[in-house]
């Protein structure tokens, strides 16, 4: 979520600081409007965003006199938008005479995509670029079907008796207790799916289908789980699988029960107290949501598509069939963000249950409890086609963790945990670029941090790269790791 325009001064000032990034632009002057209003299309096409005219590139507001003509040319290039777009300019006086430019765009329309001058934008990192075609057509396509989901359209050839009524009544009864279900919601079959909006005009929808289906194939293929336990750090080696089609609802339990199978049980002794306190892998709430995500949010349309759950000796990964949602980006979900739902039908009887919450915060919440539990946050990213959720966790247990795993590291290179060391590895429990850690150590020398730091804490393993094979990409960013965590543990004891 894009913060509000600056009211003042002290605010723009503030903004500055943050530097140009995925929703921020600066522009020296609006002798760059062209430029700017791409920028500005792009945040329309992606999660919105902010162009300052008047800034430099290094962030000093230098401001530009802003004279009615200023306003008019503004106003004339912005008919240039399709579809048109309705977008304030804020005045933010910097010295006598000038004033920098705020143009402000909201993200997630239903209208997009937007074009400017008849091309399309994205935003990639803190650049803009032309949209590619395919992926123009692609954002097209779901303006003119924002009504007509693959969930909501009928289930052809699919009746009352395809679906499973014990599996429907079970479902109804949990709503009901949990509160969430009130009133009659009938007794047959057929009246039931009505009121829970998975029938229209007499025809069973396919979310009813991803819900509460008997038979998948061969028509749903995509209604599929697939489970595996590999050795070591890749997939040359299986100690387990299995792969199965189901309703929503029970695919989510063989989830839980495969890692409950696989999963350690680490325990500790508690000083004064004789007993052992076991303290499970990954916090079990923030394991149900990313799985919960990964279900209703999936691209049923992908018929060859299915949710995966990966373990491996030093991580557990999801993945779902399908980018995230338009207006949503790996990078949003650690931080707040609007709830955007591929397939509200299916997800509306997920949150009757009492799975979820409506109002974008469960990633927060799952990275909030990861930090609870003194575990790293999880990453999100878009990998082929695929979003992706991984936990960093030592699943193998600390017997197992050979060097060719887990480099020794050496009392020369093992850091001590200094305060500014501490601050480093707290910033880094989610995904940090150099410059954000440098500032929560406040170490103002760039050279003395990257050798003193950054490239101990590397060497050491307490932090890794996000793009570990393109060490100097503009996109790096570093995170904490389990041995990380440890240390900065610890410290905390």
């Amino acid at each position: 979520m894009i913060p509000r325009a600056p009211a003042g001064s002290k605010e723009l000032n503030r903004l500055l600081k943050e530097g140009e990034g995925l929703t921020l632009e600066f522009k020296r002057s609006t002798g760059e409007l062209r430029e700017g209003l791409q920028t500005v299309c792009a945040f329309l096409n992606g999660s919105g965003g902010m162009v300052l005219f008047g800034v430099r590139p290094d962030g000093k507001p230098e401001g530009q006199h802003a004279t009615e003509q200023t306003l008019r040319e503004i106003a004339q290039a912005m008919d240039r938008f399709e579809p048109p777009v309705n977008i304030s300019v804020e005045r933010i006086q910097t010295e006598a005479g000038r004033a920098v430019l705020v143009l402000r765009s909201e993200g997630t329309s239903d209208a997009i995509p937007f074009t400017f001058e008849g091309r399309p934008y994205e935003r990639v990192g803190n650049t803009t670029r032309k949209m590619s075609q395919d992926r123009y057509e692609h954002l097209l396509f779901e303006r003119s079907h924002s009504k007509r989901r693959w969930e909501n359209q009928p289930a052809h050839g699919v009746s009352l008796k395809d679906i499973d009524r014990e599996e429907v009544f079970r479902i109804v009864e949990i709503a009901r207790s949990v509160g969430r279900l009130v009133g009659p919601v009938g007794k047959s079959l057929s009246d039931v799916l009505d009121r829970l909006g998975l029938r229209q005009n007499g025809q069973i929808l396919q979310a009813a289908v991803v819900l509460f289906g008997k038979t998948f194939l061969p028509d749903y293929p995509q209604c599929e789980l697939r489970m595996a336990r590999f050795r070591g750090a890749d997939k040359t080696e299986f100690l387990d699988q299995r792969q199965l089609r189901g309703p929503a609802f029970k695919l989510l339990e063989e989830a839980e029960l495969f890692c409950q199978r696989h999963f350690p049980l680490p325990a500790k002794i508690v000083p004064g107290q004789m007993r052992r306190i076991e303290t499970p892998l990954i916090p079990p709430d923030a394991m149900r949501e990313i799985m919960v995500n990964a279900l209703i949010h999936r691209d049923y349309a992908i018929a060859g598509g299915a949710v995966s759950l990966a373990i491996f000796d030093d991580r557990v990964e999801i993945w779902s069939a399908g980018v995230f949602p338009n207006g949503i980006t790996p990078e949003s979900l650690t931080r707040q963000h609007l709830s955007v739902q591929r397939n509200p039908i299916i997800a509306d009887i997920f949150h009757r249950t009492g799975l979820i919450e409506k109002w974008g915060r469960g990633t927060n919440r799952v990275v909030d409890m990861c930090r609870e539990a003194e575990i790293p946050a999880p990453t999100f990213e878009e990998i082929t086609g695929a979003a992706v959720v991984t936990f960093r966790v030592n699943v193998a247990g600390p017997q197992q963790v050979t060097p060719q795993v887990t480099p020794q590291v050496t009392p020369q290179v093992t850091p001590q945990v200094t305060p500014q060391v501490a601050k480093v590895l707290q910033a880094a429990q989610r995904p940090q670029t150099r410059e954000a850690l440098q500032t929560a150590a406040d170490i103002k020398d760039r050279e003395h941090f990257r050798l003193s730091y950054l490239k101990r804490l590397l060497a050491a393993g307490w932090l890794e790269m996000t793009i570990p094979d393109k060490p100097q990409s503009r996109l790096q960013k570093y995170r904490l790791t389990v041995e990380g965590m440890k240390a900065l543990k610890a410290k905390r004891e």
